[in-house]
């Protein structure tokens, strides 16, 4: 796999096809920059600014995009790649090269002037810059900068009438202030050029405003139910002359914060530098792993309620969430040996637990966490023993000793008793959880009073995560001189009762619940096989993966529902409801493949055919990561094809996943 991602003309012969390709980069405090490979928007999460104003949350779009306009003697060619309501501007056509090294480049060409582009944030803030490099050709020539601004919620649409600020230019900086929040301001520097009012251009029928950019038609967006028609306003241009073969750099600067003296590409080249010393670090002598990592590194961001860090489920909506958290946590944070960040990220949840529970969501504003999950709980044992295992240092266990072990505790004694969400341990020793409307496993959707994927009872993958969370108490508390006899005996109890009632003897396979029998056969079982202590004999291992590879198994993922199954659907597209009730009903979901990909190399001994299988599992993923957003892995795909990116286009779980299979189940064993 390339290091560098390097796309032609093929990717955008029309500007539909073009507007499927995306890129994003983060700042490391929830804010991002992102929008398509041909220039333009197709969703209204495309912006080249996503503030986050309370870090890692309450993200606001503030800088759309520029759109550039080249004069050649009396040839005016519009660079601008859009789709309107009614029509489109295919400046693609004039795009060379669209290239992802860590950061978005754009070459254009027209006639024999150049013309790149490229996008950088600075890294712990919210700004971002735009990179000019021109070589002009042998006529002088005027390019024409136009910025595009906004001021509403990233992924919400905007109305002319909203679009309302007070403004002030001042030698090279125009700052801009929404009508609806005086304590911000959006500052915005040029380096070169001159700024000027389009309220000055004069209007006709066919341009009755320049102040604004209008009906920007967002297909993606529509195609799941929005409207998708956005508008955006447009104050001021830059001109820049160029004399005959004169090359310039320039270079604009658009941020929240004070303009500093901070030359945009130094910012640029720290962008990138950053991100290479962590690959570096890692020591991996494989682009595939390297990939992986960089694009992980743009969910591991700060959090200010806790000064500490922690995972962004994903981009380009989701907070951060305790289960995506705690399951992303190897990949993007133990496989990179960032450690530090890995003591910052267990510290930070273990803060908030409550009741046994760790946090489901921190929501978008200052308000409390939300504890509707019975999985986050486990899956945090998970981190906490790979944490260990991976460290391997006297101070990592002093670290969980201090701050974390009596978090696992408690968290025991809770589920061991009764906590919330009908949350608690049966006589088998088996846990169940849920009642009535609450949905605490990850197939959580609700619409109403209308339960999608209703789990209640004992679900499977909650009781193999039980049985390993049982044993890593047990190691640590020989560990640290406590006693453990009582996790000892849970353990045998458990992996009784777990194996007299979860088995399938018809299907070949485990149920997915019990109490409320549902054989349905579903992906959770995955992890009774791939988490480290073995809950089943090997032959039942190979069983469950038989049967999970012939009915789930599809490309970028598993299945969350047998194709088989009479309530499969195999599409998720269209309307929220349509969405929300294919979720978890055949959905093809990529965090999946993690579990599935070392369950494979387990139950077949990590033999040499196993191995290349399981590369090819995870190689498959090189073509979808050079499409949607590109060097992302999406959330999810349809069930019956899945190829184009559904749901978030990049997300922690699924990259991930990804990445932890490959770099310990398959890249150890290449010959």
């Amino acid at each position: 796999m390339e290091k560098i991602y390097e796309l032609g003309k093929s990717s955008w012969r029309t500007i539909e096809e073009g507007n499927e390709f995306s890129w994003m980069i983060g700042n490391g405090i929830g804010g991002y920059s992102n929008n398509t490979i041909i220039g333009g928007g197709a969703t209204a999460f495309h912006s080249y600014l996503v503030a986050s104003l309370n870090p890692p949350v309450n993200r606001v779009s503030l800088f759309t995009r520029t759109q550039e306009e080249i004069m050649i003697g009396n040839n005016i060619i519009d660079l601008t790649s859009q789709q309107y309501v009614n029509s489109s501007k295919n400046g693609q056509i004039y795009l060379e090269r669209f290239t992802f090294d860590t950061i978005p480049e754009y070459t254009y060409r027209v006639d024999d002037t150049y013309i790149k582009k490229s996008i950088a944030m600075e890294y712990g803030h919210n700004t971002v810059v735009v990179c000019y490099e021109i070589e002009n050709g042998m006529e002088d020539s005027k390019l024409k900068i136009v910025p595009l601004f906004n001021y509403r919620q990233a992924g919400e649409l905007s109305e002319k009438s909203e679009l309302k600020f007070d403004m002030e230019l001042k030698d090279r900086i125009l700052k801009l202030t929404p009508k609806d929040n005086e304590e911000l301001s959006i500052s915005f520097y040029i380096s070169e050029g001159e700024f000027y009012d389009r309220s000055l251009i004069p209007t006709t029928m066919a341009t009755p405003n320049y102040l604004f950019e209008e009906n920007n038609y967002y297909k993606i967006d529509n195609r799941t139910g929005s409207l998708g028609v956005d508008n955006h306003f447009t104050p001021y241009e830059i001109n820049i002359k160029l004399k005959s073969f004169e090359k310039k750099r320039f270079y604009i600067k658009c941020t929240i914060e004070e303009i500093d003296d901070k030359d945009g590409f130094t910012i640029l080249e720290e962008y990138k530098d950053r991100v290479e010393k962590i690959v570096e670090k890692a020591g991996y002598d494989d682009n595939f792993i390297n990939n992986l990592i960089k694009s992980g590194d743009h969910f591991i961001v700060n959090r200010n309620s806790t000064g500490l860090k922690t995972i962004l489920a994903g981009y380009p909506w989701f907070t951060d969430w305790g289960r995506d958290t705690m399951i992303a946590f190897e990949g993007l944070v133990l496989v990179p040996k960032r450690f530090k960040e890995a003591e910052e990220i267990l510290e930070s949840f273990a803060r908030y637990v409550k009741n046994g529970l760790i946090p489901n969501l921190f929501p978008a504003e200052n308000t409390p966490p939300e504890y509707n999950t019975v999985d986050a709980s486990l899956w945090y044992f998970q981190a906490v023993y790979k944490y260990l295992k991976y460290s391997k240092s006297t101070d990592s266990y002093d670290f969980v000793r201090e701050k974390i072990y009596p978090k696992l505790i408690e968290i025991f004694k809770a589920y061991s008793t009764n906590t919330d969400f009908s949350i608690g341990m049966d006589s088998d020793g088996l846990i169940f959880a849920g009642d009535g409307l609450d949905q605490v496993t990850w197939m959580d959707v609700r619409v109403g009073d209308l339960v999608v994927t209703p789990r209640h009872g004992k679900p499977v993958e909650i009781n193999a995560l039980w049985y390993n969370a049982l044993h890593i108490l047990e190691r640590l508390s020989i560990e640290f001189g406590e006693e453990y006899s009582i996790y000892s005996e849970l353990v045998l109890k458990v992996k009784k009762s777990f194996n007299d009632k979860f088995w399938n003897e018809e299907k070949n396979c485990l149920y997915d619940v019990i109490e409320e029998y549902d054989d349905k056969i579903r992906p959770n079982q995955i992890w009774a096989v791939a988490l480290p202590f073995s809950i089943l004999d090997d032959e039942k291992e190979k069983k469950v993966v038989d049967t999970v590879y012939k009915y789930l198994y599809n490309t970028y993922g598993l299945r969350s529902l047998s194709y088989m199954d009479k309530d499969y659907k195999g599409k998720y597209i269209g309307k929220l409801i349509d969405r929300d009730c294919a979720y978890h009903m055949g959905t093809t979901w990529a965090y999946l493949i993690g579990g599935f990909i070392t369950a494979y190399c387990k139950v077949n001994n990590h033999s040499k055919e196993a191995i290349e299988k399981a590369k090819e599992m995870c190689y498959l993923f090189q073509d979808h990561m050079r499409d949607g957003c590109i060097n992302g892995i999406a959330e999810i795909f349809d069930g019956d094809f899945p190829s184009t990116s559904r749901g978030c286009y990049s997300q922690a779980w699924s990259v991930a996943e990804v990445l932890r299979a490959y770099a310990s189940d398959v890249y150890p064993y290449l010959e």
